[in-house]
């Protein structure tokens, strides 16, 4: 059994198609059928080392965006997913999979056209509250639409969608304390702040956490997950902005942290600041954590609003927009939650109630009876 799976562009799209191959992988082992051979075709590997640790076969394709403003970028990328769309042909009648797995996402664009191409059929997942184009496009014609969030079944066929929640990696979740506290040398009494910005991290979140961090540092310690590409910026400022000040021990920037480090921040975490893909909400939801959440003011179609706010329906999160967002507003509502300890314990239930543990097996299921079928 050959099962192809394809998305890419951001980790929202990426670690959800790990956790659904850790899921086939051990239905497979469940049922006593011979382990599925699963390609994951993208422009990009994202994560080689855990593409190989999950035995995933790479096939890379070529894929381009389409931007919403004026760019020559759209000319040539244009160029590009036609050559994707030639080279994804090829590799499929080449591998020939049972079933495609589409996550979204542009470097899933070439595959899926492709895939129908060879009446192949399509399962498509959606992390969105209101979904990419890709996938708006996959739904004509996908035999199955796993979503995310409830608003997200206006724009496909209902009688081929069910909501199922974001797949989420086994290696983020289970941890203890203090194990957490000692990875991380944090004082014992005192509140953490984890503010996740994504892999790349966020400009906006980082200026305003410098610009509130030494008021922070006197009431809480800081877990920042900054970006790969702002560690030594962050880092310089922050010793410049903590040069006298007696709390400077209680800030901890990263540039990412994997998902040993990230398991173990959410474990001594009292409270996560973060962007509002979907991806993210359902982390923080699955750890339990009460959250504030900033959406990204230009997402496309505006789907990290609709993502925080209907997240912020469920009680779990409160949320800042990006153009409230400053300095004096962040530090008020994080002390404001911190105040009120009956806000935080009803938040911490209502994350834990929004999570949906068993997505990844739902969509495993979904595709193996696809693939079994086709085959």
């Amino acid at each position: 059994m050959k099962i192809l799976l394809t998305g890419g562009g951001t980790g929202g799209h990426f670690y959800p198609i790990i956790a659904v191959a850790e899921a086939l992988y051990d239905l497979a082992e469940e049922d006593k059928i011979i382990t599925p051979q699963l390609i994951f075709m993208s422009d990009q590997k994202y994560d080689g080392k855990l593409v190989a640790d999950e035995g995933l076969i790479f096939k890379k394709i070529y894929a381009g965006k389409i931007r919403r403003y004026f760019s020559f970028l759209n000319v040539t990328d244009l160029f590009k997913t036609f050559l994707g769309i030639l080279k994804a042909i090829w590799s499929i009648y080449m591998d020939m999979p049972d079933v495609i797995f589409g996550k979204g996402g542009y470097a899933s664009f070439p595959v899926l056209v492709a895939g129908r191409i060879f009446g192949i059929p399509v399962i498509i997942h959606e992390s969105d509250a209101i979904p990419g184009k890709v996938n708006k496009w996959a739904g004509k014609f996908a035999k199955k639409i796993a979503l995310s969030f409830p608003e997200a079944v206006d724009y496909f066929p209902k009688e081929k969608s069910a909501l199922t929640g974001i797949p989420i990696r086994k290696n983020v979740l289970g941890f203890t304390p203090e194990e957490g506290r000692e990875m991380f040398g944090l004082e014992p009494k005192i509140p953490t702040l984890l503010i996740l910005g994504g892999s790349q991290g966020c400009q906006k979140i980082n200026e305003i956490i410098l610009d509130a961090m030494e008021e922070l540092l006197k009431d809480f310690q800081i877990i920042h997950q900054c970006g790969k590409n702002n560690e030594k910026e962050i880092s310089e400022r922050a010793e410049v902005v903590l040069e006298k000040s007696d709390f400077k021990s209680r800030y901890h920037p990263y540039p990412y942290l994997n998902d040993s480090f990230l398991r173990n921040a959410a474990s001594v975490a009292d409270l996560v600041i973060s962007r509002a893909g979907g991806s993210a909400i359902y982390e923080i939801a699955a750890w339990g954590l009460p959250s504030i959440l900033v959406p990204l003011k230009n997402s496309a179609q505006g789907h990290q609003m609709a993502n925080a706010y209907n997240y912020n329906r469920s009680g779990a999160c409160d949320v800042i927009e990006e153009s409230n967002l400053s300095p004096h507003v962040l530090i008020s509502e994080i002390k404001r939650i911190f105040e009120e300890k009956e806000k935080m314990k009803k938040m911490a239930e209502a994350a834990k109630k929004f999570y949906k543990p068993e997505a990844a097996r739902k969509i495993a299921k979904e595709i193996m009876k696809l693939a079994l079928e086709h085959a």
